[in-house]
């Protein structure tokens, strides 16, 4: 009984084999299926770009398959980078890169106007192209730098005023309770259920 993980992003896929060890299937990922299949993130919202990951891949594998896309929108870049975090700072930017770039852009804001959220959109898609969606949601702060070696993506910034940590610094059972990606995870058992659960490929 298998799931399709529609990601070659390996910090996404270390996330979701801590994620979804409740999940009633087992997880397959791209390599071990042999599929190289890019799918371009051509799509205007989170929602648009999961789905077209998920169903894409869903008709091709014959399997029920999750793809998510996320995102940090910062309130004094009026929601930027939003959609585009991952090409934020050009299409083969670093994690690195991105960063430095998001501090440049805010190099003369203010602690308390650098409120953000990390939000993240998960798509469950059958191979009919059936698709259940799942949302979460993260709100916290940009640092003035990166602090923290754990994570990926804009977790270094990402400052959490309940834990006096970054994103970045937190222990990996604490992030994958309160992230926004691990947020969505949760409803991932209740959308395979209303697809009629993994089948057996």
């Amino acid at each position: 009984m298998k799931l399709l993980l529609a990601t070659n992003n390996q910090g996404k896929v270390r996330e979701y084999k801590s994620l979804l060890v409740d999940v009633p299937c087992k997880l397959v990922t791209m390599a071990e299926k042999g599929i190289s299949t890019a799918v371009a993130e051509v799509g205007k919202s989170l929602e648009e770009n999961a789905r077209l990951k998920a169903t894409i891949l869903a008709a091709e594998s014959g399997l029920l398959t999750l793809a998510d896309d996320s995102g940090l929108w910062v309130d004094a870049l009026d929601g930027e980078p939003g959609v585009i975090s991952a090409r934020y700072a050009g299409e083969n930017a670093s994690d690195s890169d991105r960063c430095n770039y998001l501090l440049a852009r805010l190099k003369d804001v203010p602690w308390e106007k650098r409120t953000a959220s990390f939000k993240c959109v998960i798509a469950v898609a059958a191979p009919d192209g059936v698709v259940e969606y799942c949302r979460g949601e993260c709100g916290g702060f940009i640092t003035f730098e990166p602090r923290g070696e754990q994570g990926f993506g804009y977790d270094p910034l990402f400052y959490l005023p309940e834990f006096d940590k970054t994103m970045a610094e937190l222990p990996l059972e604490i992030k994958n309770r309160i992230s926004h990606r691990a947020r969505a995870a949760m409803q991932v058992p209740r959308a395979i259920q209303k697809l009629g659960g993994c089948k057996q490929t």
